[in-house]
């Protein structure tokens, strides 16, 4: 996957250029701020990623650290541009921010670990699951159209060309029937396809787990890169998105756990027989 035309992934991109441009100088943040007149607090949010940065922002940065190759000053401009060029989630506006980046990451991701503790995840949803669950949140015609879309839209990432998938789902997420029978039928069904592919891996934490890491709520870990810092962490509420962390020290936390949760989760060979026993309870 390639993070071309993406602004979360040019973003983040830029940040991570202009981090390591300060650090090869050994320069503090403080220092920055003081040099350019600006506060500290301001150097922070940009490599945060928390506030954009204006071009003459950024020419001042790099003349700053150094970096004054015009070739290499207008790639990095370039790039700060580009982090405003709108994705096709411009269509959807009033996504939370932290949404939207999310999926933006998601669709350059070289691996995605997704923790669902309990509905379906969305990546996995049917169209008529995922419309039961939108329309549960007590959303508009419109707005439920909208979430199920976005959902659909993230789907197109299935596939030899997308990312390695690596799901941990509640048992219970498949014993809370959403939609009615058929609908649930029509999803187990669908999660059970999927999961025979080589391009994804569905374990399922059974009830006889007991307390468990996943406890703790629902999440998602994006691997952008063969980079060990490069990751970002999505925290998810059941009804609306909520927050994208790329602080290491807390994607850390969160990827053991994860680690942890497949040692509690059943092989995901078993997922089928799984599927199939609740199957026999649906009528399926």
């Amino acid at each position: 996957m390639t993070g071309k035309g993406n602004p979360a992934a040019q973003q983040r991109k830029l940040l991570s250029e202009l981090k390591q441009a300060r650090e090869a100088r050994k320069l503090t943040q403080d220092s920055v701020a003081e040099a350019l007149d600006w506060s500290t607090s301001k150097v922070i949010r940009i490599e945060q990623g928390k506030s954009g940065i204006s071009v003459t922002d950024l020419r001042a940065l790099l003349h700053h650290y150094g970096i004054t190759e015009p070739t290499r000053v207008d790639e990095l401009v370039d790039l700060a541009r580009a982090t405003k060029r709108p994705a096709w989630m411009a269509r959807y506006r009033g996504l939370p921010k932290g949404f939207a980046q999310f999926i933006e990451l998601e669709s350059v991701a070289i691996r995605c670990r997704y923790v669902q503790t309990s509905i379906i995840p969305g990546m996995l949803q049917t169209r008529g699951y995922a419309t039961a669950i939108v329309k549960a949140g007590g959303e508009d015609p419109d707005a439920v159209q909208r979430g199920v879309d976005i959902r659909m839209h993230r789907q197109n990432l299935i596939g030899p060309e997308g990312p390695d998938m690596f799901f941990i789902v509640d048992e219970s997420a498949f014993h809370r029937v959403i939609g009615g029978d058929e609908v649930m039928r029509e999803q187990l069904l669908h999660i059970k396809e999927l999961a025979a592919t080589d391009q994804m891996s569905v374990q399922v934490v059974p009830f006889s787990a007991g307390t468990h890491p996943a406890m703790k709520g629902s999440f998602s870990i994006l691997e952008i890169s063969e980079d060990e810092e490069d990751y970002s962490l999505f925290l998810e509420e059941l009804y609306r998105p909520s927050l994208l962390q790329v602080d290491s020290e807390v994607v850390r936390e969160y990827l053991t756990y994860f680690f942890q949760l497949e040692k509690f989760a059943l092989p995901a060979s078993e997922t089928p027989r799984v599927i199939d026993e609740r199957l026999k309870h649906l009528g399926g």
